[in-house]
């Protein structure tokens, strides 16, 4: 559905620029969609705002969970390495695929890997491919023994 793409590009920019101006930290309060001019935003529909305040919102709440996770799986490369566009499409991912049922875990990467198409270096996709794929065939293994 566009909306919900469109939803995952507000969400991953909004991040973005919080973590660009070191304003994502743990506890931070999401409060508006400062990267988004009043005009563009009366363009899109509630729907698709309700979508991306939902990703960035549990994003944060989950921010320390999602970075440790994130980390355990970049073994060559800490969070803090990691390229700013890269670290948050993972981190709306992996938001995703911890607590959004709802949605298949290959739309999440598919998502994932369209989103840093669009936004990333060429081949970074790969890499961010890599981690989610790992992570999402561990959480149904761990799913399947318990």
């Amino acid at each position: 559905m566009r909306s919900r793409h469109h939803a995952r590009e507000i969400a991953f920019s909004t991040l973005y620029a919080l973590d660009f101006n070191k304003e994502l930290k743990i506890g931070y309060e999401f409060k508006d969609f400062s990267t988004i001019s009043e005009e563009e935003l009366t363009k899109i529909d509630d729907q698709t705002k309700l979508f991306a305040r939902f990703l960035v919102v549990g994003t944060l709440e989950h921010l320390e969970e999602i970075d440790n996770l994130i980390s355990q799986y970049s073994i060559n490369r800490p969070i803090d390495k990691i390229d700013l566009i890269d670290r948050n499409i993972l981190r709306i991912s992996v938001f995703s695929l911890l607590y959004m049922k709802n949605v298949h875990q290959k739309v999440v990467i598919t998502e994932a890997i369209r989103l840093s198409q669009e936004y990333s270096r060429q081949m970074n996709y790969k890499f961010i491919n890599g981690i989610l794929d790992s992570m999402q065939k561990e959480l149904n293994d761990n799913t399947k023994n318990t």
